[in-house]
């Protein structure tokens, strides 16, 4: 009887783990350096994302907002999620984005890439 409420426990944390939306990867890639600017971000998730409830905000290394504002959840694909971007001159930019996954559970992060390098 014990083994079984172990292993239901187990379960039951491995469940609610990956019950949120993480960041899978990006592009341009988290960590990045690239020589020409990207014209659109890209992030993909782990789970579906709700479109209304999702955003993501690049900023330049004084705070300016350098996005389009035009983030959206792709139509083919739930966990993609785009934004434009304006031409970005030689620099660091930081992408913070915040989602709720289809399952309710919301995270959010950010991360850095640059512009200008080798």
């Amino acid at each position: 009887m014990r083994r079984i409420l172990i292993a239901m426990l187990a379960l039951l944390v491995a469940t609610a783990a990956s019950a949120h939306a993480f960041l899978d990867h990006a592009n341009p890639p988290v960590g990045s350096t690239m020589r020409t600017a990207p014209r659109q971000l890209s992030l993909w998730f782990t789970q579906d994302l709700e479109s209304a409830f999702s955003s993501v905000v690049v900023r330049n290394a004084t705070g300016a907002r350098v996005d389009a504002g035009n983030a959206r959840v792709d139509s083919g694909d739930h966990k993609l999620m785009r934004v434009s971007l304006r031409a970005l001159p030689a620099g660091t930019y930081k992408v913070s984005w915040h989602v709720l996954s289809v399952d309710t559970h919301t995270t959010e992060g950010d991360f850095s890439f640059t512009v200008g390098g080798p």
